[in-house]
């Protein structure tokens, strides 16, 4: 929720500017008004603004107020889409970080280490279909991600007595658009028709199926006439955010997509560990969707691969492994494809896997089965994904866990299963002994040895302990 009091407080503060650049028709005066004004008014180091060359291929810096007041420095020009400058006018999008020394596009980490510029926030300044420029603003403290929709304001403004002021003809961009990688934004940017994206936070690389999941919600968004999306990286994961039209307004539009899609959508947040929520706001006249998958870097720890016998194991312990911010890998994925032997860790219930060299996670089904020797650790049906995130964390930090419960015993010999079995129907010593065509000593013989195999108290305990482990 906003801060009322504070919100107004700032909105105050950009009417002021506003006042301050009426009636100017030069370019130039009113971006460096604008940023003085910002330097002065809100906590910000340096505030900045360039302007669009005419060729629309690149942006000049004409203002720069605060830490820096010079402007013709690395960034005085930047060719649009490169960077984030240049990505925040070729999409129209604004941009808010608090962790500028982790951007990619800073050319100097240190400088940003040295001078304590935490946060970073910039909008694009945008005219009718035209976009005339980028206003940015940094500071020593985290800038909350509402600080986005007052620039917003003052951007109208702004947009506004540059739009009239803009008369001259701009210099030939020095530099080619600096190719890039497309990014989980740009993407969005695309797909998103009926609004413009709000991006906050730091972007990383994503797996094809984050994206994936992330753009297919996004489609359907769209779909229903989005009014606000945002898109926001966290140390826990990310999340999109939506505002779309509600069904008192869209009635059989909402249902006939409700039907078609929502349960679509929930099931791809559940399989890449995230959830999707919508809830009616303002007597329905809109909806809010949020979307959140935990950890889409996914780089937490080395490669998990969870091979079970039981097909609805190992979907459920996959979708654990995601859920739980774990690096997990297919069944069909060779671990040395991109990791070393050494760097996967092996969830299993298959004794034939106990072999493999990788650390092994045992699967528990039943507290009463046989848990091998030699493994790192165990998880059972019941384990949760912060459980499961700390069993891995142990192991990757070379811990020693605490040693298995059970022992992993000796199967049954041929002729002591034959014994287990006929105990089992209910037949005496001597009835044994008769059928097998041995001694009713031997009879005993072979139960006193199973029974010690199986760690039972009694012959009755024996033949259930035997069935569990289906050795009878």
């Amino acid at each position: 929720m906003f801060d009322s009091t504070k919100l107004l407080f700032d909105l105050q503060q950009v009417n002021a500017i506003a006042q301050d650049i009426s009636g100017s028709l030069n370019p130039e005066a009113i971006a460096r008004q604008v940023t003085d004004s910002l330097v002065v008014r809100f906590p910000c180091a340096f505030a900045r603004i360039w302007l669009v060359e005419p060729d629309q291929a690149s942006l000049r810096l004409v203002a720069s107020s605060g830490l820096y007041t010079h402007t013709n420095g690395f960034f005085s020009r930047v060719p649009m889409g490169a960077y984030k400058v240049g990505k925040i006018a070729q999409n129209r999008m604004p941009f808010l970080s608090n962790q500028l020394a982790d951007e990619s596009w800073v050319k100097d980490r240190d400088w940003a280490l040295a001078n304590q510029i935490q946060g970073f926030a910039g909008y694009p300044l945008v005219a009718g279909d035209r976009v005339l420029g980028v206003l940015a603003t940094f500071s020593h403290e985290a800038m909350a991600p509402e600080f986005l929709e007052v620039l917003q304001v003052l951007g109208m403004t702004v947009s506004v007595a540059l739009d009239a002021a803009l008369k001259v003809e701009r210099a030939k961009p020095q530099n080619a658009p600096v190719p890039l990688s497309i990014t989980l934004s740009d993407q969005l940017a695309r797909v998103l028709t009926s609004t413009r994206l709000t991006l906050v936070g730091t972007e990383r690389s994503l797996t094809p199926s984050v994206s994936y999941g992330v753009l297919r919600v996004a489609e359907l968004m769209n779909q229903l006439t989005c009014h606000y999306c945002r898109l926001t990286y966290s140390a826990e994961g990310l999340s999109l955010e939506a505002i779309v039209a509600g069904a008192a307004t869209h009635q059989a539009h909402w249902q006939r997509w409700r039907r078609s899609h929502l349960d679509d959508i929930m099931a791809l947040a559940t399989w890449l560990g995230g959830t999707f929520t919508i809830q009616p706001g303002n007597h329905n006249q809109v909806i809010q969707c949020l979307l959140t998958i935990p950890c889409p870097s996914c780089q937490l720890g080395p490669c998990i691969l969870v091979q079970s016998q039981l097909p609805i194991v190992q979907s459920a312990l996959s979708q654990l492994c995601r859920s739980a911010g774990l690096n997990s890998c297919g069944m069909d994925d060779p671990p040395c494809n991109s990791h070393e032997q050494t760097d996967v860790i092996l969830i299993t219930d298959q004794p034939e896997a106990l072999n493999s060299g990788c650390p092994i996670v045992w699967i528990c089904h039943s507290h009463s089965l046989p848990i091998p020797p030699h493994i790192q650790g165990t998880i059972d049906l019941a384990t949760d994904a912060e459980q499961l995130k700390a069993i891995v964390t142990r192991i990757c930090a070379g811990d020693t866990l605490e040693p298995p419960s059970a022992e992993f015993p000796q199967r049954l010999s041929d002729r002591e299963q034959e014994v287990m079995s006929m105990l089992a129907q209910g037949l005496r010593d001597r009835e044994i002994a008769q059928q097998l065509y041995i001694s009713e000593s031997t009879v005993k013989f072979h139960i006193k040895n199973s029974l010690t195999k199986l760690n039972g108290k009694n012959r009755y305990q024996a033949v259930y302990e035997a069935a569990q482990r289906r050795w009878i």
